[in-house]
């Protein structure tokens, strides 16, 4: 069988994990172009992994007649553009979250891609991580009974930077937004969201008006509590943990280090901790590639997808709200044409 041709665009962190998976660790996949607006990181980054082509102008990969997949690792404030321009140019694709910073942006993306026929997936790592997958089973199957309560741990080591901050569309958006896609899809649909956040280690948080810890409560359809709790500066290593406690069991997902290896000394143990999420999802995000290049062959589903990206991207909002105005915000989930939309009571 052919390889799907793959050109991606964005060579920050994430972008360049990306290609060097599909460089490398993906079976039937080729990295044919990649892309940045600094052609010295494009040059040296297609040099090191083998690929062909750099470039740095998107337009190279759309124009492209052998390039059958796009993936978007840029800024933010650009995915939405170039999901459009994608969809119209006929080329299946993969966006990192979020689509846009801007709701109604968001479902116009949603509309382009369904319009124009193509696929698209987007960027919700921890769905592929084998621990979460493992979990989101047993609770499926009924293992562990009526779900009671959920709760989730996202914590960086450090902060990524004010000049990323001011971008990245508020706490919320950028960093629980993974943990509402997993609430979503581990236990189901949310109906209330109470937010609180506090901008503790810097001034400069409250500065860009932003925060840097935030807890949330959430309230399932189901009649579930949540509780997910999120901070940039944790300080000691990064840190994703969740818990699932049902009628029948409970479970624990609490796979942050390095080595299974404890120190013992007298009067202390020690152990370590990965130091961000590339290392904790290293795993995660080569299934996630994996599974883009069967949704290109048409193998499996886009999953997860626009829809879920929209829904997760309401929640985030529905946090800001509630945290801006001291109040729980209620929601409604109603499903139109197989999607999820939120709507807020009230």
């Amino acid at each position: 069988m052919e390889p799907v041709r793959v050109g991606l665009v964005g060579l920050g962190r994430i972008g360049r994990f990306h290609a060097g998976n599909l460089a490398g660790r993906i079976p039937r996949v080729e990295l044919v172009r990649v892309v940045d607006a600094d052609e010295e990181i494009a040059r040296k980054i297609a040099r090191g992994l083998g690929v062909s082509g750099w470039s740095t102008r998107y337009e190279d990969l759309l124009e492209d007649p052998g390039i059958e997949a796009v993936v978007i690792a840029s800024p933010t404030p650009l995915h939405a553009g170039m999901v459009e321009a994608a969809a119209r140019a006929g080329k299946h694709v993969f966006c990192e979250k979020p689509l846009s910073l801007d709701m109604e942006r968001t479902h116009e993306v949603v509309r382009a891609v369904r319009s124009a026929g193509v696929r698209m997936q987007v960027g919700f790592h921890r769905r592929f991580d084998p621990d979460y997958r493992a979990a989101r089973e047993k609770i499926a199957g009924g293992d562990i009974g009526e779900v009671y309560l959920f709760r989730t741990s996202l914590r960086d080591m450090r902060s990524p930077g004010f000049d990323y901050i001011k971008g990245s569309g508020g706490f919320f958006a950028d960093v629980t937004l993974h943990d509402f896609d997993t609430a979503r899809w581990m236990i189901g649909e949310i109906e209330e969201v109470t937010a609180f956040g506090a901008a503790l280690s810097d001034p400069g948080f409250e500065e860009v008006g932003d925060i840097d810890n935030a807890v949330v409560a959430l309230r399932f359809v189901t009649g579930a509590l949540g509780v997910v709790d999120n901070s940039r500066v944790a300080g000691y290593g990064y840190e994703c943990s969740s818990e699932v406690m049902g009628s029948k069991a409970t479970l624990r997902i609490d796979d942050h280090r390095r080595f299974a290896v404890q120190t013992l000394t007298p009067g202390r143990m020690c152990q370590d901790y990965v130091s961000d999420f590339v290392e904790r999802f290293a795993e995660a995000y080569r299934r996630e590639m994996e599974h883009f290049a069967a949704v290109v062959r048409g193998e499996v589903d886009a999953k997860p997808d626009g829809a879920d990206a929209a829904a997760a991207f309401a929640l985030a909002r529905a946090a800001e709200r509630s945290y801006r105005k001291g109040r729980t915000v209620r929601l409604v989930p109603v499903e139109r044409d197989g999607e999820v939309l939120y709507e807020e009571v009230g």
